[in-house]
C-alpha cells in the first residue's frame, strides 16, 4: 500500500537554496516539526486546511540550486546574529540544516560558464531528478526564492526561466515567489501548458502590498476617493542590492501598482520608491502616504508604516505554497493555480486582487483539494 499524502516523503527544491529566505524555510520547518516554535504565519496550519490532505511538515525533504557556497548552518548563524532567527535555533536544528545543505547543487550560469541554454536546463533537471530518486520521494516542487533579476529582454532565457524550464523537464510543479520572469517567458508558455503540471506565482505578497490589498478595497467599498498613493521601501540584504537596479525595481513595483489599480478601479497618482540600505540586513521598512477625499470634498490623509523581517514574513508562505502545490499535483490538477493569488502580488491567471476575496478563493481551494478527481485542470476544479 502506498503512503498517504500526509506520510509520504515529498521534496522542496529551492532556487536560491542558501539565501536568507531558504535558510529560514529549512530552519523554520525543522523548528515547527520539533515543537520548538508554533507555526505562526502558516495559513495551512489553520483549521481550514485540517482535512485537505497536505503533506506533514516532518515529511518534507529540502534541496536546491545556488551560486554561492556559504553552508546553510553558517548562513543560519549569521541570520541569528542579525535577529532574524531566534538565538540558539541554528544549533538546535543543525542536523536538518546540514542535511539540506548536502542536497544543494551549483546553479548558474556563472561567469565563464560555457554551457548553452539547453545544457543548463538539462543539467538542472538532472539534479532535481537525482534528488527525487536518491531520496525516494513521491514528488517534488521547485520554488524560486532567489534574488530578483531584471526583466528579460530578447529571446534569451534569464536564469529564473532556465530553472523553471528545468522544473518542467523534471516533471515537477513550480512556484515563483519572486518577481523574476520564471515561467512568464513567452518561450515557456507552450511547454508549461503541455506539461500537465500545476504552477503558481509570482512575487510573494509579504508586507506593503499585503497592506495595500486590504486598504484599497476599504476605500472603494466606503466610496472614498483616493487622489494619490505614494510609497517608499527601505531594505537591505540580497534583495536590497538586487533592487538597486532600476530595471529590477520596476519589475517589483509593477505588482504593487497593479493591486491598487485593480482594487480602486483605476490608477492613481504616486509612485513606489525602493532604497537599498545595506545596514538594515534582512529587515525592511515601508511607508505609504494616501491622500483621499471624504464627504463634501474634505481632504484627508492616511499614513502607514510597516516594519518587518522579510525572511520571517516569507518563509511560512513558502512552506504553505510548497504544501498546497504538492497536494494539487497529487490530486491531478494542472495549469495555473489561480486560487493561490492570496500569496502573490502578481498572481498567474485571472482572479481578484482584494485580500478578502483572495482568502475566500483559497479556502474554497482547500475544500476542493479534499475531493478533486484525478486529471483535473486547475481552472476546472470547481
Amino acid at each position: 500500500m502506498s503512503a498517504s499524502p500526509a506520510r509520504a516523503r515529498l521534496g522542496v527544491w529551492l532556487i536560491g537554496a542558501r539565501g536568507s529566505v531558504a535558510t529560514t524555510v529549512v530552519a523554520g520547518c525543522a523548528a515547527v516539526t520539533a515543537g520548538l516554535h508554533p507555526p505562526t504565519g502558516m495559513v495551512t496550519e489553520t483549521p481550514v486546511f485540517a482535512d485537505s490532505g497536505l503533506v506533514a511538515l516532518s515529511s518534507l525533504v529540502f534541496g536546491g540550486h545556488d551560486t554561492v557556497d556559504c553552508p546553510l548552518p553558517k548562513r543560519a548563524e549569521a541570520l541569528a546574529a542579525g535577529g532574524v532567527l531566534p538565538p540558539g535555533l541554528p544549533s538546535a536544528v543543525a542536523a536538518e540544516l546540514s542535511a539540506a545543505d548536502r542536497e544543494v547543487r551549483p546553479g548558474g550560469p556563472l561567469p565563464g560558464d560555457t554551457r548553452d541554454e539547453k545544457q543548463l536546463i538539462d543539467d538542472f533537471a538532472a539534479d532535481i531528478q537525482d534528488f527525487v530518486r536518491r531520496r525516494g520521494l513521491a514528488r517534488a516542487v521547485v520554488v524560486n526564492v532567489a534574488s530578483t533579476e531584471p526583466p528579460a529582454t530578447g529571446d534569451r532565457l534569464p536564469p529564473s526561466s532556465l530553472y523553471a524550464a528545468a522544473a518542467l523537464r523534471a516533471g515537477c510543479p513550480y512556484v515563483n515567489f519572486t518577481p523574476s520572469t520564471g515561467l512568464h517567458h513567452p518561450a515557456l508558455a507552450s511547454p508549461a501548458a503541455a506539461s500537465g503540471l500545476p504552477y503558481a506565482g509570482r512575487d510573494g505578497k509579504t508586507g506593503q502590498t499585503l497592506l495595500r490589498s486590504v486598504l484599497g478595497p476599504m476605500f472603494a467599498q466606503r466610496a472614498l476617493t483616493v487622489r494619490a498613493w505614494s510609497g517608499t521601501n527601505l531594505l537591505g540584504g540580497g534583495d536590497g542590492a538586487s533592487l538597486a537596479d532600476p530595471a529590477a525595481a520596476a519589475a517589483k513595483n509593477a505588482g504593487k501598482e497593479r493591486v491598487l489599480a485593480d482594487t480602486l478601479g483605476a490608477g492613481v497618482e504616486g509612485e513606489v520608491h525602493i532604497d537599498d540600505v545595506p545596514a538594515l540586513g534582512d529587515w525592511k521598512t515601508a511607508w505609504d502616504h494616501v491622500a483621499f477625499d471624504g464627504f463634501l470634498g474634505a481632504r484627508m490623509v492616511l499614513q502607514t508604516i510597516w516594519q518587518g523581517c522579510d525572511s520571517a514574513l516569507a518563509a511560512p508562505l513558502v512552506l504553505d505554497l510548497a504544501r498546497l502545490t504538492l497536494r494539487a499535483h497529487e490530486t491531478g490538477l494542472s495549469g495555473p493555480l489561480t486560487d493561490l493569488g492570496f500569496y502573490f502580488k502578481d498572481p498567474v491567471g485571472d482572479g481578484p486582487s482584494a485580500l478578502g476575496e483572495q482568502y475566500a478563493a483559497l479556502t474554497d481551494f482547500a475544500r476542493r483539494l479534499r475531493r478533486a478527481p484525478a486529471g483535473q485542470r486547475a481552472g476546472e476544479a470547481r
